[in-house]
């Protein structure tokens, strides 16, 4: 048991001890950017607006019941409607309070919002193969780079795990999400990181069942080399790492 106990703790809420902290927000330090700076030569991709149109499963029940890790997808690709909704429905900005902090689609601690959208994508219409990230104040992407044998890459970052890879079969789009962790510490310190592991089940479930409404299937990736992928997308492993990642294709008929 002994070897279990450090990581049950965390689990366990430690909310009277952050209470007598002095956080960064408190102290008056500046809120962290609600994203990533980008620089003005990038290559950047408009996404259509958001189009109702693309929702096949208008029923949330249904959505809710059939809903199922898809491991095996069709050869079809999405289109730029279908991942313009899925981005939108994971991270989309849906409003601005007072304070600054941005309210989406997706519930988050305090609207803190640590994550980023990183994207290996390999089929989807009218849009190059490669790695992007979203803007979700603009709600555009930015091409970030090619990368020589996708499907061979995302094989090695997910550990060989057999339907994430071979673009020609398997999923269309791999997302993966990174922290800030920053953008919640400065707001509860100590007790952000529980904060942010539950925040990003809010987001993977809405991944789950955005993809069930346009006929769609996912499935969460918690498995795979971290310092592979953070290096893939250019991460510090520090400030920013990979958290989680979830594959998405269309259903096999």
């Amino acid at each position: 048991m002994g070897r279990y106990e450090q990581q049950r703790s965390f689990l366990k809420s430690n909310f009277l001890e952050f209470t007598h902290i002095k956080t960064d927000k408190i102290k008056g330090l500046p809120k962290p950017p609600t994203s990533k700076p980008y620089s003005p030569s990038s290559i950047v991709v408009d996404l259509p607006e958001i189009n109702e149109d693309v929702i096949t499963r208008q029923n949330v029940y249904e959505c809710i019941k059939d809903r199922r890790s898809t491991r095996f997808y069709s050869e079809d690709n999405l289109s730029l409607d279908e991942l313009s909704y899925l981005l939108w429905a994971t991270q989309g900005i849906t409003a601005t309070n007072k304070a600054g902090f941005t309210l989406r689609t997706v519930p988050c601690s305090g609207a803190t919002h640590t994550f980023e959208t990183y994207l290996f994508i390999m089929r989807v219409e009218g849009i190059q193969q490669g790695i992007y990230r979203y803007l979700p104040v603009e709600h555009k992407l930015i091409f970030m780079y090619e990368l020589d044998e996708l499907d061979n890459k995302i094989d090695a970052i997910t550990l060989d795990q057999p339907f994430v890879p071979n673009f020609a079969k398997k999923a269309a789009v791999v997302f993966a999400w990174s922290t800030i962790p920053y953008r919640s510490e400065w707001k509860y310190d100590i007790s952000a990181h529980k904060k942010i592991l539950i925040d990003i089940g809010h987001v993977s479930q809405n991944l789950y069942l955005a993809s069930e409404s346009i006929d769609a299937g996912a499935c969460a990736i918690g498995i795979y080399d971290q310092k592979l992928i953070d290096e893939v997308l250019g991460l510090d492993g520090d400030e920013e790492f990979v958290l989680f990642l979830g594959a998405v294709g269309k259903k096999r008929k």
